[in-house]
This record gives C-alpha cells, sequence and structure tokens, in this order.
C-alpha cells in the first residue's frame, strides 16, 4: 500500500513508520483539521468538519477492496458495471468513534455497524471492554475500525483484539489525529492492520493526551464540554 504521508512530516517520523501507514497529504484535510483543532470551532461545526475528514478518510481506505462485475440498465441502454463484492463492517470504538459512523454509511449504507465500547482507566491508562456486540462467527471480509483519536493505541489495540478473533481477513483502521506512540504499538502488534490519519501529532504528555491534539473528541462531536 503506498504511504501518503505528507513531505512537511520531519524525517524521524518517516524513518519509524511502515508502508502500511496513510496520513492524508490533501489541502482539504489540512483545512478542516485545523478547524478541528480550535478551541472555538462549536460542537455543531465540530461534527459536521469531523464527518468530512471522516469520508477523505474513507476514500483512501476503500482504494483496495474488490468489485464484481453486474449488469445494469441506464435511462439509454444495457451495460456492465463494477459494484463492491465485499461484505464490509463498521466498528465504532464507542463513545467518540460514533462521531464517524454516519459519514462512512452515506458513502457505504451497505455496511453493517457493529458496537464495541471502551473506557480507559485513568490510574493504568489501559482499556476496559464495557460493551461488546460482534457476533462469534460469521465474520465481516473487511471491517474498518473508526475512532477520532490514536492516542496510546490502547484501546485501538483491544478493538483490534476482538476483530481479530471474531476471524476478520482484512482490518483496517481510521483515524482523525495520533500520536507516533499509538501508531507504533498498532504497527508492532498489528503489522497486517492498515492505518489511515488525517493527521499525526507531535507527542503524547505526560497524561496520554495527543500534544497538540484537539481535546477530548467525544466531549467535542456530543457538546460535553465542561
Amino acid at each position: 500500500m503506498k504511504t501518503l504521508a505528507s513531505p512537511r512530516q520531519n524525517n524521524r517520523q518517516e524513518s519509524v513508520f511502515m508502508s502500511n501507514f496513510v496520513v492524508l497529504d490533501h489541502p482539504l484535510a489540512s483545512h478542516h483539521t485545523a478547524i478541528l483543532r480550535d478551541k472555538n470551532t462549536p460542537s455543531q461545526m465540530f461534527r459536521t468538519t469531523a464527518n468530512k475528514l471522516t469520508q477523505l478518510l474513507l476514500v483512501e481506505a476503500t482504494r483496495d477492496l474488490n468489485l464484481k462485475e453486474t449488469s445494469i440498465e441506464t435511462p439509454l441502454t444495457g451495460m456492465k458495471a463494477q459494484k463492491l463484492a465485499q461484505r464490509l463492517a463498521i466498528v465504532p470504538i464507542l463513545r467518540a468513534g460514533l462521531g464517524m459512523v454516519d459519514p462512512v454509511l452515506d458513502m457505504m449504507p451497505q455496511a453493517e455497524v457493529w458496537h464495541l465500547g471502551l473506557y480507559r482507566n485513568e490510574e493504568t491508562l489501559e482499556p476496559v471492554i464495557y460493551y461488546n456486540k460482534l457476533p462469534e462467527d460469521d465474520p465481516a471480509d473487511v471491517v474498518i475500525v473508526v475512532d477520532p483519536m490514536l492516542a496510546t493505541g490502547g484501546s485501538a489495540s483491544a478493538t483490534l483484539q476482538v476483530v481479530k478473533k471474531w476471524g476478520v481477513p482484512k482490518v483496517k483502521l481510521m483515524s482523525l489525529i495520533a500520536a507516533p506512540e499509538g501508531v507504533k504499538r498498532i504497527q508492532a502488534e498489528f503489522p497486517e492492520c492498515q492505518v489511515y490519519l488525517a493527521a499525526l501529532d507531535e507527542h503524547l504528555n505526560d497524561k496520554a493526551y495527543i500534544v497538540p491534539g484537539l481535546g477530548d473528541a467525544g466531549d467535542r462531536i456530543f457538546n460535553t464540554v465542561k
């Protein structure tokens, strides 16, 4: 898979990550990410902007989906056309991941949605699964895990473990922003997982928050900032 990491990233970052790691390098991605980062962006605009970025990510994340030939009728004639051939599923990590589901379904309305809820233990910083509705058998062909932020990688790792146990042959992870620490963890533990980001940030602070970041994505999406 081609790496789309921006040439504006420094050489240290570029030397760390493998080829299954994609950072959008597009003016629209930069523009919308700046809106998300701005602390003065209201919740409604934050949600709308997150939707736009999610769809930009989805275009990249679905480049390698399989197609099947089908016969259709246009208003003028019959023809052979191509439609998606694989069974697709979205797994949002609750709650913030819910903010990325609707824009995916807008473009792939046939996709299944399976929910997985995790929260971070603030003492250990490790994820705790409190809700899991993934079935035990009959896995989808392709799963896209969505979570706006990839920080330590703990929640994503726990989710990917569950998806892997389900038996999914191809798994992708989409996040709006990430810290290098989280990306490196996912690549070390799940080297086959394709990671798609709108932006790669500098580091995690001592509270495991992404810097410069955009605050708490869940709070900003659902307007619960205190």
